[in-house]
This record gives structure tokens, C-alpha cells and sequence, in this order.
């Protein structure tokens, strides 16, 4: 089983969202790095980017596939986590300490429509 941490707003597309006021990170989840296998890239959207849910926030690259990472909810790029750069991998030992992007949200109650980390690993038992 994967790990999931508590505290988090998890999507059905395997991405974490931690937030922080109106500021929210943006990464993947454990059971997604996991199914990706060992990551070799990541990279966000530019700073600035305006998104509302669906859109594509960044991409991680694997030796087996590449994944667009989706934003859950609507806001703007305000950073990218520029350490992955260098170190992407990190994703796979530490996928919720790795955030691809930081978003400031422009429609928090879009957060309602997450899963918390008890109905994420509810969600996860059923793939």
C-alpha cells in the first residue's frame, strides 16, 4: 500500500495539493510516483500561468512514461520548485515533500471538491 499523508487534499488524478492560506503546493502523490517508476524530470508551468482545474500545472518523467500533472483547482503559478531540476528523483523517495509548482488559489472552495487523506485511500483500495 502506498503511503498517504494526513493534512492533504488528494484528486482523483493521484496529485496533492498542501495548503496554506491562499497558497497552495502542488505535487504527486506516492501511489503515483509509484506507478511512474523512477523519475528522471519534472518541471512546472511557468510562474505567472493562470489555471483553472484540468489544466496541465507541469509534467514528471519517468524511465517508463511521462505524466502531465493536473491542477485540481483554479490559481496562478507563483513558483517552481527549482531543486527538482537537479534532483528529480527525489520525487520517488519523498513524493510529499517534493512540490512541482506553488499556486495562489483564485477559488479556494474548489477545495471542497478534493478528497482528504481517508477518503484518498479509500479511492486508492478501489483501483
Amino acid at each position: 500500500m502506498s503511503t498517504i499523508k494526513q493534512g492533504l487534499y488528494y484528486s482523483r488524478e493521484h496529485e496533492w495539493l498542501d495548503v496554506d492560506g491562499d497558497t497552495a503546493c502542488l505535487g504527486i502523490t506516492d501511489y503515483a510516483q509509484h506507478s511512474l517508476g523512477d523519475i528522471v524530470f519534472a518541471d512546472g508551468e511557468p510562474a505567472g500561468s493562470e489555471l483553472t482545474p484540468g489544466d496541465v500545472a507541469g509534467v514528471v518523467e519517468s524511465v517508463k512514461a511521462a505524466s502531465d500533472i493536473f491542477t485540481p483547482v483554479s490559481g496562478t503559478i507563483v513558483a517552481i520548485n527549482a531543486a527538482l531540476a537537479d534532483a528529480p528523483e527525489r520525487i520517488n523517495t519523498a513524493p510529499y515533500d517534493c512540490w512541482v509548482v506553488k499556486l495562489t488559489l483564485t477559488r479556494p472552495e474548489e477545495l471542497s471538491t478534493l478528497m482528504d487523506a481517508a477518503g484518498y485511500e479509500a479511492f486508492c483500495a478501489t483501483l
